[in-house]
């Protein structure tokens, strides 16, 4: 394997980057810093809140680019690089569906500002984890943000209770499992890989010059677009197919063994 072409490297957060407590090692912000003296741009892609992303990078968040949201915003500190919101006019019908579903919970996810309701306090502090900015409203009607995802949380499995009750909608919407919890429900053409696409074009990168991380099948897209695509130990079955690499798991160090082979 020759990373000698490597001129950016792209990284899910959770379950990858991030170990099983949601932290950042100490030693990835180290080898962060040779990433930065050899000219390689870091890239965190995620089903996360931008807000959330850059709090756990806070130490390089002026340095790195973002992609939030499954790929619906990508930021280079407070500049827009990509913005691509639910399509008009489906909010309230996915709102409703969800609603059917038996211990399905919606989050809205705004361009600035998340918003759960009422039925969401239950598991705020599990929720706190995931959105660094976010309002506790009466009802979903109120907000008039740019709604750039929406999320549905599930505590028992978003791939059992979740998926099969909203795959019907594929045509329309994304319909993402991105975690053992998680739904996400994005434009079609908001996801990781359209949005490392854009990345790509933009900095004239070909796939042999990106190396890109993940674990679960919101990364599946990104990963199949570049030669050094590495799954985690811990990736699902369908991401392990995928990636032509695999890694060890996020705890034990997968992402920061393999950039230690990129840097020496």
């Amino acid at each position: 394997m020759d990373l000698s072409q490597i001129k950016m490297v792209v990284s899910d957060m959770d379950g990858t980057l991030l170990n099983s407590n949601h932290q950042v090692s100490n030693r990835f912000f180290e080898l962060f810093q040779g990433l930065k003296e050899k000219e390689i741009q870091f890239v965190a892609a995620s089903g996360r809140q931008y807000h959330s992303i850059v709090q756990k990078l806070a130490p390089i968040q002026n340095d790195i680019l973002v992609i939030a949201e499954n790929g619906a915003l990508v930021k280079q500190r407070e500049e827009e690089l990509l913005v691509t919101p639910l399509q008009e006019g489906l909010k309230e019908t996915l709102l409703s569906k969800i609603e059917e579903i038996d211990g399905a919970h919606a989050m809205l996810c705004g361009k600035y500002n998340a918003y759960f309701d009422g039925k969401s306090k239950p598991f705020l502090e599990q929720l706190k984890e995931y959105y660094g900015r976010f309002e506790i409203i009466d009802t979903f009607a109120d907000v008039d943000d740019e709604i750039v995802k929406i999320a549905v949380y599930h505590s028992t499995s978003a791939e059992k209770c979740l998926y099969p009750e909203m795959q019907d909608l594929e045509p329309r919407v994304k319909v993402k499992v991105s975690g053992q919890n998680w739904l996400d429900l994005n434009h079609t053409n908001a996801h990781k890989g359209f949005a490392l696409e854009k990345v790509m074009q933009t900095f004239g990168l070909q796939p042999n010059e990106v190396l890109v991380f993940g674990d679960y099948n919101n990364d599946l897209e990104m990963l199949a677009l570049v030669d050094h695509s590495f799954a985690m130990a811990n990736a699902h079955p369908e991401v392990k197919k995928v990636a032509n690499y695999e890694t060890k798991s996020n705890n034990a160090f997968g992402v920061e063994t393999v950039l230690e082979k990129l840097l020496h």
